[in-house]
């Protein structure tokens, strides 16, 4: 693979987390010079140079955007949280203001990053059970969709006419921790190895993900490929259930059991426990970018199984990125990678034809 050719260094803001730190590490490796925005220093040393910045102020930071190649926005509270009034707050106010403050710095400079990718959330579209939503389904109600429309319209209205605009709305992103402290998965590989890796409420809300190769991938192409402009859906084209998700990746660790959770417990458990939301874990959505698909943007991981296996199993080698594309009799989106990507028939997202291996049900 040919090393990146750039005129000038990648600023990722709100890079210390496990995104920005898997991003910078990819970007590197394909020969680009990263600098991280970021409040505090990542908690390991990397191929990148830190920048602090309290992601509010215009500082001595914003000459790192003065003749930088692109921008990458990554900043935002985490979600993994109880949502009380002050940490709604936050989570706001640290999107909104966050990306504000980056489009008053690339006025400040002479030469600002002609190219500007922004982070969104799939959740925009709310918690649909079982339609499938792509970039032209409308916004949901609630205080996801609340935050990641007033997110957008900021991008919007911060970035220069000049810049090429790229929002990328992500799934669950699937990745290794890297140090910069426990991904959403390293939380629910605890979850499964102590045996509670089971159905949660009725199992059948819609996981939409994405593994970190290739949303890596996405953003180095929304910053390199002039034609990617607007706003795309950053997820694989395979959402699941919550309950395949939950057999999965209990295959992938090989976890035979998995105790399943009812609504109640979920709802009781999850503040008081684990000091986090329960809708996280109750609600969900299925995404499946169509724009991507008509771009024949090639996914190196399709399938969640494929996903899993590269990131749980040692030397595991990468398969090849899907070769072809096409939509189902039902309007869900299939593709074809050869004989080892297992077709599985459909009757709905949220209802599929399931693993008969016993070991693995719940």
């Amino acid at each position: 693979m040919s090393c990146l050719s750039l005129s000038g260094p990648i600023v990722i803001a709100g890079g210390s987390g496990f995104v920005g730190l898997s991003l910078a590490e990819h970007l590197a490796r394909r020969g680009a010079s990263v600098v991280l925005l970021s409040r505090h220093a990542p908690k390991v040393i990397g191929p990148w140079r830190h920048v602090p910045w309290d992601a509010r102020n215009v500082g001595d930071w914003c000459r790192e955007l003065d003749g930088a190649a692109g921008l990458v926005n990554l900043t935002g509270r985490s979600v993994d949280c109880i949502k009380t009034p002050d940490h709604q707050d936050e989570i706001l106010r640290s999107r909104v203001e966050s990306t504000r403050v980056l489009g008053r710095a690339c006025r400040e400079v002479a030469a600002p990053p002609p190219v500007w990718v922004q982070m969104s959330t799939a959740h925009i579209y709310g918690d649909p059970p079982e339609i499938v939503c792509d970039e032209d389904s409308p916004a949901g109600c609630g205080l996801a969709p609340f935050v990641a429309k007033a997110w957008e319209e900021e991008f919007q209205t911060a970035r220069l006419p000049s810049q090429r605009p790229v929002i990328l709305r992500t799934s669950f992103v699937l990745g290794r921790d890297r140090g910069a402290g426990a991904s959403a998965l390293t939380k629910l590989t605890r979850i499964v190895r102590l045996g509670l890796g089971g159905r949660v409420g009725s199992g059948t809300q819609g996981v939409s993900w994405i593994h970190e190769a290739d949303l890596n991938r996405l953003i180095e192409r929304g910053l390199t490929d002039p034609s990617m402009r607007g706003a795309y859906i950053a997820s694989a084209p395979d959402p699941v259930s919550q309950r395949e998700f939950a057999r999965e990746l209990r295959r992938a660790l090989r976890i035979p059991i998995g105790l399943p959770a009812a609504e109640w417990m979920v709802r009781l458990g999850a503040p008081l426990l684990l000091r986090t939301d329960p809708e996280l874990a109750l609600c969900g959505r299925y995404v499946v970018s169509r724009r991507l698909r008509e771009e024949n943007f090639e996914f190196t991981f399709p399938r969640l199984r494929e996903a899993f296996a590269e990131l749980f199993s040692k030397g595991t080698k990468r398969p090849s990125p899907v070769l072809s594309s096409h939509t189902g009799p039902t309007g869900e989106f299939r593709h074809s990678a050869g004989p080892s990507c297992e077709d599985r028939p459909h009757n709905g997202m949220a209802e599929r034809v399931l693993s008969t291996d016993s070991k693995w049900l719940d």
